[in-house]
């Protein structure tokens, strides 16, 4: 995509995010089916009342007064707006190329990142938690302009840059001797605990909400390995106890067992991935109240697009070394009931197709019900943005979307582009081409 491409994007954005936040003060939603994720039920017949950005009341429906703003979803299902908790919104998509990092200035990925935004919303997604960019901050800058009504896009919690150790996992590798990486690539690289707790406090102080930690090799990227560890049950206690300071907290990239134990020692609230998560992981996650976080869905795509585009081999042998062991410990997970929150990894496959995992989390032990909680509720209480989003209730923001048919009973339904609202405005669904 050239650059002149991507600008056009970006102000095609820009020029709908303002028309976007400009709506009437007070709207009345007529739900056909209400989707209540608090209560595990499903209202018939609602009226949902909207002042301004949030919701004020939810009961049953009854005609608003006269001459009122009505939005007639008397004929679909209204959910709340769902929550990713692993995205990459903030970077180029994923492609055969371990340089393709190197190939795109900060400008060109901050302009993608307005893309991306875009789709993510259009696709139902009001809230992500935004993973890790390679150019450092472009996700701050991206978050920022969403807020301030700049670029249309999801509510983002963002983490700035990665916590890693010198090639691991969240480093660009792949590469021969003596090329250099540049400076806004390693911000988040550290050497030793004190380290990294400072190139955590840098983090926050550049704006970052939460922090990543690379705990484990990773399985896209050269030179790494799931299950060894790479950071030390020391090093992530000293970027939680930072993050702590900062009232916030710090998730862990975590495929192998040891490291997933290590990390909910340390205190981590969540962790990304979990592949090789082990029964005594299970129980310690349990125990601790620990999130898991797990793209059961991702590994497909990696195993079909890898080998048609010609990924790396380690790439693809590490996918394969993962993937179904990843689903059956979710499996296990789930029936032990371990508090799990939707996520995808959104970025290494097409972002805005981030519903597509829902039917996995299904096919491998959720109830319909439980897989939307967990890309509402649940979602919401990991970011501690309960009072915000999450859920269709009086004083969150009126973040929803409305689909035709009932997911409860077919859950593949929410991989069709919905009906968007984001802050009690309807997502215009014509900024880009064929979305």
């Amino acid at each position: 995509m050239n650059n002149l491409k991507i600008k056009c994007i970006a102000l095609a954005v820009t020029l709908s995010s303002m028309a976007l936040s400009a709506h009437a003060d007070v709207v009345y939603v007529h739900a056909g089916r209400l989707v209540d994720v608090e209560k595990g039920k499903v209202l018939n017949d609602q009226r949902i009342k909207i002042d301004g950005e949030r919701i004020v009341a939810v009961e049953p429906w009854s005609a608003p007064p006269a001459n009122s703003t009505v939005i007639d979803w008397s004929s679909k299902t209204v959910l709340p707006g769902l929550i990713d908790m692993h995205t990459h919104i903030s970077d180029w998509d994923m492609t055969n190329n371990v340089a393709e990092p190197l190939l795109h200035s900060p400008q060109d990925v901050a302009l993608m990142g307005a893309k991306h935004a875009y789709q993510t919303l259009r696709a139902g997604f009001t809230t992500v938690h935004d993973l890790g960019t390679y150019r450092a901050f472009t996700d701050v800058a991206l978050r920022d302009a969403i807020n301030a009504n700049r670029v249309l896009g999801p509510r983002m919690n963002v983490v700035g840059a990665y916590i890693t150790v010198a090639g691991g996992g969240g480093e660009v590798t792949g590469f021969a001797p003596g090329v250099e990486i540049p400076a806004d690539m390693r911000v988040g690289v550290y050497r030793d605990a004190n380290d990294a707790k400072l190139k955590t406090r840098y983090l926050f102080q550049h704006g970052v909400d939460t922090i990543k930690m690379m705990g484990t090799g990773s399985v896209l990227a050269e030179g790494t390995e799931p299950g060894q560890m790479e950071m030390t049950e020391e090093e992530m206690r000293a970027v939680v106890q930072e993050a702590k300071v900062h009232k916030s907290y710090a998730t862990v990239h975590a495929h192998g067992a040891e490291g997933i134990k290590a990390a909910i020692r340390a205190g981590v609230k969540s962790v990304e991935h979990a592949s090789l998560l082990d029964d005594e992981g299970i129980k310690l996650a349990k125990d601790n109240g620990t999130y898991l976080v797990m793209d059961i869905y991702n590994g497909d795509y990696i195993d079909e697009v890898g080998h048609k585009e010609n990924w790396p081999e380690s790439y693809l042998r590490k996918n394969t070394e993962t993937t179904d062991v990843q689903r059956q410990a979710f499996r296990k997970a789930v029936k032990a009931g371990v508090k799990i929150a939707y996520g995808t990894d959104a970025g290494v496959y097409p972002i805005g197709t981030n519903a597509r995992q829902f039917a996995y989390m299904v096919k491998y032990g959720m109830t319909p019900m439980q897989a939307i909680q967990s890309a509402t509720v649940v979602a919401a209480d990991l970011l501690s943005w309960q009072q915000d989003v999450g859920a269709v209730s009086a004083g969150r923001f009126a973040d929803m979307i409305a689909v035709d048919g009932d997911p409860i009973a077919d859950i593949s339904l929410l991989e069709k582009i919905p009906v968007v609202m984001k802050g009690g405005a309807i997502v215009p669904s014509d900024v880009l081409p064929g979305l």
